[in-house]
């Protein structure tokens, strides 16, 4: 099954995306920045993050949508972008379960 044809799959890849480039920011950029007065590293992260993030919202509306998620799965799954690897846990405990694996 090809992961871009569904809501849930790109769901689920852009999850992992906005989760990795989380870490990156937290534990790559940040870092750079304050222990080595590299903010450009912030910068450009921290970009690419908020972008991923934007998808990752927009992509869990049309999952809502798709598959009708009450409040509490849609809540879950927008506060698991806040928390460091919560993307990937949130694959593995919601987003797995309604791709049809």
């Amino acid at each position: 099954m090809n992961l871009l044809k569904s809501s849930i799959g790109r769901l689920r890849i852009t999850g992992y995306l906005e989760g990795i480039s989380f870490l990156l920011l937290l534990g790559v950029a940040m870092p750079m920045k304050y222990m080595y007065g590299m903010p450009e590293a912030t910068k450009v992260i921290g970009m690419v993050h908020g972008i991923f993030f934007i998808f990752y919202v927009i992509f869990l509306f049309e999952v809502r949508s798709d598959h009708k998620w009450g409040i509490r799965t849609t809540l879950l799954s927008f506060i698991a972008a806040f928390l460091p690897c919560g993307t990937f846990i949130a694959d593995v405990k919601i987003f797995r379960d309604y791709s049809g694996k």
